[in-house]
Parts: C-alpha cells; sequence; structure tokens
C-alpha cells in the first residue's frame, strides 16, 4: 500500500471542522511509545510518595503561566534527603540549586518548574516552605532547586507574576494522584513544536523478575525540532518543524524534564539514568538547539540520606549493581518520550500576549497520520 501523506492531510484539514473532538491522551486513540507497561496512572506520581501541585495563573490577556512542584516524599526533605543527579543536554537555561546535587549527590528540597523570571520566587517560595517545616528551626541554608523555560511569547514574563506565595501553595497542595496535563502550571504558556506545549507525564513499570521498581517522568516541554510520534515523522508530514522556510520556525526553548524512581539507585546511576532520559527527547524530535535550556533531573525515593549524621558516620543504604539498571535505562526513555508527547496531546489552542495564538497539536489529523502511516508500512 503506498502511503500518501499530504493527500491524507489535506482532506483531513478539509474535514477537521466537523469532526468530533479526540481524547487527549495518546493512549486513548490506541497509540502506544514503547513496550513497557505503564504504572497505574501512566504518571510520575505512580513511584510511591512521589506528590505533584500545581498553580495555573491566567489573567487578563497577557499572563500565562504558573508553578509545578514535584514534592519527592511527604516527610521533611531537609531532613530526610533523597539521592539525586542532573544532567544538561544543553545549558542554556537557569536550573537552580544544580551544582549542589552535583556535589553532594542529593535534593533536599521540592522541585520547582516556572518561567525564567520567575526563578527567585521560586527560590524565595522553597525557602518559605522549608524553614516553616517543624524540625527546621536552626536550618541556615537551603539548596532550592528551581528549573524554568521561557514562556514569553504568550506570557508578560516581565510581569513576574509568579508569587512566593504561589510557589508554597503548590508545594502544600501536592498530591499523589491523577496529574492534569497540558496548559497547567509551569506549562501554561509554553510552545512546542509550533504548537502547544505544556505539562506532560508518563511512567513505566518493571516486571517483578526485574525488581518491579517504577520509573516516573514529568516533563515542561517549551522546545523546538522536528516533531516525531511513536516513529511516525508528523512534523515533516505536517510541513511544520525548526528550519524550515528560512528559519521562520525557531527551535529555541526548553524543557525540563523530571524523573522519579523508587528503585534503589545512587546519585553516580541516578545521572546514568538522566543520561537516557534526554534520550527519550531525542526520539521525539527535539534537538537541544543552542537557545534551549534542556535539563533531566532524577531521584530515587529507595533511600533516605539523614542531614544529620549517627555517631558512627555511616550512611545505611544498599543499591543496585550495575548490571540491573538497563531495564531502567529503557523505562526512562519510554517514559520521557510518552510524557513529552502527552504534553501536545493535552494541550489546548491558547491565546495570550498581544493577541499571539498558538494551536493546539492537530490531533485528529496526527492520529490518523499515525495509523495510516504504520498501516502503510506493516504491508
Amino acid at each position: 500500500m503506498m502511503f500518501k501523506p499530504f493527500l491524507l492531510v489535506a482532506s483531513l484539514l478539509a474535514s477537521n471542522a466537523v469532526q468530533a473532538q479526540a481524547p487527549n491522551l495518546l493512549r486513548q486513540n490506541g497509540i502506544r511509545i514503547g513496550v513497557m507497561p505503564t504504572g497505574r496512572l501512566n504518571a510520575i506520581t505512580d513511584v510511591q510518595g512521589v506528590k505533584v501541585g500545581q498553580i495555573t495563573i491566567v489573567q487578563g490577556d497577557s499572563v500565562r503561566t504558573g508553578v509545578t512542584s514535584i514534592v519527592p516524599h511527604g516527610g521533611n526533605l531537609f531532613q530526610q534527603k533523597v539521592p539525586a543527579a542532573v544532567f544538561v543536554g544543553n545549558g542554556f537555561g537557569k536550573l537552580a540549586g544544580s551544582t549542589q546535587i552535583a556535589e553532594l549527590g542529593n535534593i533536599e528540597s521540592p522541585i520547582v518548574l516556572t518561567n525564567t523570571l520567575s526563578v527567585p520566587a521560586g527560590i524565595q517560595g522553597i525557602i518559605d516552605y522549608t524553614l516553616q517545616q517543624p524540625g527546621n528551626e536552626k536550618v541556615q541554608s537551603v539548596n532550592a532547586v528551581v528549573g524554568e523555560t521561557n514562556d514569553g511569547y504568550l506570557n508578560d514574563i516581565r510581569g513576574m507574576h509568579v508569587s512566593r506565595a504561589q510557589v508554597v501553595l503548590s508545594i502544600l497542595q501536592a498530591d499523589t494522584g491523577v496529574l492534569s496535563q497540558g496548559n497547567v502550571g509551569a506549562g501554561t504558556g509554553t510552545v512546542c513544536f509550533g504548537w502547544k506545549g505544556g505539562i506532560g507525564t508518563a511512567s513505566r513499570q518493571l516486571p517483578a523478575n526485574l525488581g518491579g521498581y517504577t520509573v516516573g517522568v514529568l516533563v515542561q516541554t517549551n522546545f523546538g525540532g522536528v516533531l516525531e510520534i511513536a516513529g511516525v515523522p508528523v512534523g515533516q508530514l505536517l510541513q511544520k518543524y525548526a528550519l524550515k522556510d528560512e528559519l521562520n520556525h525557531t527551535p529555541d526553548g526548553s524543557c525540563m524534564i523530571v524523573v522519579a524512581t523508587d528503585a534503589p539507585l545512587d546519585a553516580r546511576n541516578l545521572e546514568r539514568l538522566a543520561k537516557r532520559a534526554f534520550m527519550g527527547l531525542a526520539k521525539t524530535g527535539g534537538i537541544a538547539s543552542n537557545g534551549s535550556g534542556d535539563y533531566v533531573i532524577a531521584f530515587s525515593t529507595a533511600n533516605k540520606v539523614p542531614h544529620q549524621p549517627t555517631a558512627a558516620m555511616l550512611v545505611p543504604a544498599q543499591y543496585l549493581h550495575n548490571e540491573a539498571t538497563t531495564p531502567l535505562f529503557m523505562a526512562a526513555i519510554e517514559a520521557t518520550e510518552e510524557a513529552i508527547i502527552n504534553s501536545l496531546f493535552a494541550a489546548e489552542t491558547m491565546k495570550g500576549k498581544a493577541g499571539r495564538t498558538i494551536e493546539a497539536l492537530p490531533k485528529e489529523i496526527v492520529i490518523s497520520l499515525i495509523q495510516q502511516y504504520q498501516r502503510g508500512n506493516s504491508q
């Protein structure tokens, strides 16, 4: 069977107005990424104890921003830190707290995602939250972890509309359940592959004979490239991709990726896990352009790192052997790829600053493209 993508796109565009709106998420349309099973929620919150809170700020015709907070566990994070690592895919960004994570191999605060100029508010909010927690009365230093993407195309970013109080609220209301995706939290005003981006999440569950561990991913997508979904060159087929038409479609932007797992990994293997997550971004067609800040933060909930050492100055912990990490690497790649695509499928068309409008991914068209493409390649 010969596949005729451009004829199909034209016919679908012509009939799109009368078609019923498709469900937002990829799997609801029978399209699967990878081969590994998902967790129960297909979200970062499938990792037991991990909580996410989001504040969405939409005001007037120009404010389109927000906060997304990821809390590794429900206890006192400063007193019971978690092993962690950071991988920098492209460093054109502002990831506060990254050097201490690299130096000490742990995280002692919630992870806050927001817009570029609201990173200071994120830091202040984390500090407020940490200092107010019982048991932290003598704390005089907090390594606040705050990542960002620049939502200035749709959002009045110079207005700095995110407050430290809203950051605290996003942490306090963080929950372990189903997550909203798309135009929410830190993804409210973002753009991805020329369409509306946002917050996305996904997870993978290892079988019992490989440990039964869970890997969950949350992304804030605001980057460009040549979109691929489940191996289908969607951006090329729709004729919308970076560097097309004499650079009219800029690939610049950023992507924040947060990877959580309950597998007992140390900071070294968490960095290796973070590197694989970046491979998931590449599978969607992201190109980590010069102006893109692309970061992965990975942490494990399996072992806690106490703030105060024991009398013996030893930290009791067990970690996976290197030979056991490969399935986790594969899980991180698949979950990151799907989380990014979910951010696109969940997002809706948004109008923002200066009357600018970013259209949602044309889901009905994309679904048909993928189905036709896969059908054509199977014959």
